[in-house]
């Protein structure tokens, strides 16, 4: 009976859940991990080690936060948490990685289907359905911060991604303090982590719960180059590899840049980059409706 349940899990997750979470390698249990759907005893939780653990987060990445760190101790499995609505799901076998032999028979997250549902349960809304390289392209993305920047611009619910500017393969949810949360790979549960900035870390995200406050707009296109001046002439600063939200200060007109068929010589200020970005590639008018002229 357990091994027709099994197959039958297996069969499921095969035709139904796209996995969307790669490994993070580390060191594998030298036997398989016996079969089960129950939690592990959440250690770190009781211990305090899952919260919120540093100041200056808006209340929905603090709710994420708390909702992630609610899952702590659930089983990681390969696919996990992508069915119709947010929350753990049995997962499939990842053809790669023999630790996920039995992640069918596990109830539980990848890296993506846990972010999904910390935001989900933060915001009361799906925001963040898709894999770790959707979510941080996502357009509810509020600021940006390179891998160059460390922890030090970071808060509390803050998403940091390991991979190549379109192709992020992990993705965890900052709790402050140099720490993180994180479902990240099979035979492993959600777990508080030490931050990794080495290797293919990215950067990190900001995620706002609706839409961008007053002054903040979507970037559209790909591999968007934002620059040190209102000139493409100068220094590159930031490049946005998909739709982006960003915060606006003021705009100017500058040089006229022509591309993908449109003329414009308006440029807006972002402030969180320090940079300078073509209103080509901001969604809206040539010249942006209630954004102030640089003065």
């Amino acid at each position: 009976m357990r091994h027709t349940l099994a197959r039958a899990r297996r069969a499921v997750a095969a035709a139904g859940v796209v996995a969307v979470c790669a490994i993070v390698p580390t060191a594998q249990p030298s036997s398989a991990a016996p079969a089960s759907t129950a939690r592990a005893p959440s250690t770190a939780t009781a211990a305090g080690g899952c919260d919120v653990l540093a100041p200056g987060a808006l209340a929905t990445a603090e709710a994420a936060v708390r909702a992630a760190c609610s899952q702590l101790g659930v089983w990681y499995t390969w696919g996990g948490g992508h069915g119709p609505q947010p929350g753990a799901t049995y997962g499939q076998v990842d053809p790669t990685d023999p630790a996920s032999d039995h992640d069918p028979e596990r109830l539980g997250f990848d890296c993506s289907g846990l972010v999904r549902y910390a935001y989900a349960q933060a915001s009361g809304q799906d925001i963040l359905a898709g894999t770790a390289n959707s979510q941080y392209h996502s357009s509810h993305v509020t600021a940006r911060f390179g891998a160059g920047q460390g922890t030090g611009p970071l808060l509390p619910g803050d998403l940091m991604a390991w991979g190549g500017d379109n192709s992020i393969h992990h993705i965890a949810v900052y709790l402050g303090a140099g720490k993180m949360v994180e479902a990240r790979q099979s035979g492993t549960h959600v777990m508080v982590s030490d931050v990794r900035l080495g290797g293919d870390y990215n950067g990190a995200v900001r995620i706002g719960g609706g839409p961008g406050p007053s002054g903040t707009f979507s970037t559209w296109g790909t591999d968007v180059w934002t620059h040190a001046q209102p000139s493409t002439t100068s220094a590159r600063v930031n490049k946005f590899a998909g739709p982006t939200r960003v915060r606006i200060s003021c705009q100017k007109h500058a040089q006229l840049v022509e591309a993908d068929g449109y003329r414009n010589d308006a440029w807006s200020y972002l402030p969180d980059y320090k940079a300078w970005l073509t209103n080509i590639y901001i969604q809206g008018a040539a010249w942006l409706d209630g954004v102030p002229t640089c003065a």
